[in-house]
């Protein structure tokens, strides 16, 4: 029967994953893709599942019979399933037709838009949550306290293999063929797959064992309380240090996870399916080290040690990866090369962009993946003892929420991508000075061997943090859409920024007048200007000629203001090189500007084209949004009577829901009687 559950618990980890892909989708739609709204979409779903897990952890011992419960939850995880997608439609349909008007702009607004969504996916997310504490709980009854590790192993390998194949299979099959509503409709199926399958195989199992109260229990969780029931201060010490290990492991992995993602992006491009493959191979390497674990756990002699040594190569390997990367640029380059652009070739295309996910992510990862059975294993003691689960699970899903928001918000626009990476390494190494410190039982040879190898890792990372630098061609080069690699000496670097969503460079080539100045996004060309342009002198001829991105950027604004002559109030949605609003604004009858842009290092970017886009700066009728465009039309009261979209490419992930119905149905309602909205649609490349 374990063998079972276990094949049952890959299911419900795709089912899990499918559910966290399509919600993202869905609440991207409402809240808008901004760094904060991926955030928070991403604690609502990781702060769920740690609540789910630390219930369990506390009264999971009152469940008579934890596979009944893990049966219930499936069942209730799949109910609500089928009707999320009417329930989704029903709540932010009132939201945008009475309670948004009723509230108008401001910290009110904000707090009821993320009030729905969290009401949306985090009755789910605490169930989901609960899940593996529960099933992990079941199967520890049905075998020997000897075997509980490597049972814990399995199951986590199960559910992270499942994981990784449900992003795969969301992206890849389900969404094209049967879009979010179909897709959310499979993952409730399988939930309900798995409670009915668990129901009818606990009438056929055997007799579960006894709950076996332990000292670890009592360390863990009442030692606080009943000080009279803790024969041994040194293991409830061990236990709070372990829970430490499992929270920063956590936030060092999640660190590894968004860097590597907005590392491998200026690879391997910014389209939604880049980012399945890479979310797909990180976990895959959780599953792997999970699996390779499993057989090793129940034998350690000295386990601590172990983690120890597990911790300190995880640091090192994933700081290494700082150096391996600069090789996935040229590698690209001879993919691209070879491969003809057709159907197949881009699924030829596809699977080699997973092999460089997975050659950059999975070293780290299978260390990774050992960790948490590893800690769970040890603080659940010889006796299989069920909360140390629950607790491992809700501690390690805090820390991955602390990492995500650290490295997302705070670290990457503060430090840079690389930087970043490294501070993710040295986390790990701290993780692991402080197992070695609390690893009292192991032979001061061993001791001295783990010293030394924390010695030398440490020693890795500074060189890596002092010695090391990123080509910023090379990063900006985007190799994934040329095939080729501008090594051209006589391009310079204006400008170069890691942000909070993308990375955004400024380069330039040649001299004025007939140079030009290329914005770029994590390398993709999004906007461009000769040097004659931006002539101070006035001198310089460039601006006598509308060539190259001059044209579009010149007329989009002037083409649909000419539909528009009086218009008062107008909208901009995408800064780019500036130029549409600095154009807009040459109008006399314009009263407003709002200029709405993502990303805040686009703002700083555009300034390398000053003076062309002087006005969008220094017009006091300008101000500037930071936000996703969708985020401010479906909270604001405000009409325009001109609105233009110039996004980068539809094909770009996040970017994608400016072009759906549902986008422009809030657009619509934001323009004034007789209002215009302009549309850029990139033949180019559609």
């Amino acid at each position: 029967m374990p063998l079972l559950l276990a094949l049952l618990f890959v299911l419900s980890g795709a089912a899990g994953l499918i559910y966290e892909s399509i919600w993202s989708r869905y609440l991207g739609l409402f809240v808008g893709h901004s760094a904060y709204a991926q955030v928070l979409v991403l604690v609502i779903f990781l702060g769920g599942m740690s609540g789910g897990a630390w219930l369990v952890s506390r009264w999971g011992r009152r469940i008579a019979d934890p596979l009944i419960g893990y049966a219930a939850l499936e069942a209730m995880v799949g109910g609500l399933g089928l009707v999320f997608h009417d329930a989704y439609g029903a709540i932010t349909g009132w939201a945008y037709a009475s309670l948004f008007p009723a509230l108008g702009e401001g910290p009110a607004l904000q707090v009821a838009k993320w009030g729905l969504g969290g009401l949306l996916i985090l009755p789910q997310s605490v169930l989901l949550g609960a899940t593996f504490p529960l099933m992990s709980a079941g199967v520890l009854r049905l075998v020997s306290p000897a075997r509980a590790g490597r049972q814990l192993a399995t199951l986590y390998a199960a559910n992270s293999l499942g994981a990784a194949a449900g992003v795969l299979l969301a992206g890849f099959l389900l969404l094209p063929m049967a879009g979010l509503p179909g897709t959310v409709l499979v993952a409730a199926m399988a939930n309900l797959a798995c409670a009915l399958t668990v129901y009818l195989a606990i009438r056929y199992r055997p007799t579960p064992r006894a709950v076996v109260e332990t000292v670890v229990e009592t360390d863990v969780e009442t030692h606080a309380e009943r000080p009279a029931a803790r024969p041994d201060d040194a293991s409830a010490s061990r236990a709070r240090i372990l829970l430490l290990i499992a929270f920063g492991t956590a936030v060092a992995s999640f660190i590894y996870e968004i860097a590597w993602v907005r590392m491998l992006s200026l690879v391997l491009g910014s389209a939604t399916h880049s980012f399945e493959l890479m979310l797909s191979a990180f976990i895959l390497g959780l599953a792997i080290g999970a699996w390779w674990i499993r057989t090793r756990v129940d034998r350690l002699s000295d386990p601590m040690a172990t983690l120890t040594r597990i911790q300190v190569v995880m640091s090192a390997l994933a700081a290494l990866t700082v150096v391996a990367y600069l090789g996935t640029f040229p590698l690209m380059e001879r993919l691209l090369d070879a491969l003809a652009r057709t159907e197949s070739g881009y699924r030829a295309f596809t699977v080699v962009r997973y092999g460089i996910c997975l050659a950059l992510m999975l070293p780290a990862t299978i260390c990774a993946g050992m960790t948490l059975p590893l800690i769970t294993r040890i603080l659940a003691g010889p006796h299989g003892h069920e909360q140390a689960i629950g607790q491992v699970y809700a501690i390690n899903t805090l820390g991955s929420i602390g990492g995500a928001v650290l490295a997302s918000l705070v670290l990457i626009p503060l430090l840079g991508l690389r930087l970043v990476l490294v501070l993710g390494a040295a986390v790990d190494l701290a993780c692991g000075g402080l197992l070695l410190r609390a690893a009292t039982g192991t032979p001061p040879a061993r001791r001295r061997r783990l010293t030394g190898e924390l010695l030398v890792a440490g020693a890795l990372l500074l060189v890596l943090a002092v010695g090391t630098r990123f080509d910023i061609a090379l990063l900006t080069s985007g190799v994934f859409r040329t095939g080729r690699i501008n090594r051209d000496p006589a391009i310079r670097t204006v400008f170069y920024r890691d942000g909070r969503t993308s990375s955004v460079a400024v380069r330039e080539l040649g001299v004025a007048p007939r140079g030009r100045r290329m914005l770029t996004t994590n390398g993709k060309p999004d906007a461009s200007l000769a040097l004659g342009w931006l002539d101070t002198t006035g001198r310089g001829n460039g601006t006598e000629v509308l060539s190259g991105d001059e044209a579009t950027q010149t007329l989009l604004s002037l083409v649909t203001l000419a539909h528009r002559p009086e218009a008062r109030r107008a909208a901009v949605i995408g800064q780019g090189s500036g130029m549409s609003s600095h154009l807009l604004l040459a109008s006399p009858r314009l009263d407003s500007l709002v200029t709405i842009e993502i990303e805040p290092a686009m703002l700083a970017a555009s300034r390398a084209f000053y003076p062309a886009n002087r006005r969008a700066f220094d017009d006091p009728r300008s101000r500037f949004i930071v936000d996703d465009a969708r985020s401010v039309f479906a909270g604001s009261t405000r009409t325009f009577d001109l609105i233009l979209s110039e996004p980068s490419n539809p094909w770009v992930s996040g970017v994608s829901g400016l072009f759906t119905e549902e986008f422009y149905a809030r657009v619509r309602q934001s323009l004034a009687p007789g209002g215009v909205f302009g549309q850029w649609m990139h033949l180019s490349e559609m």
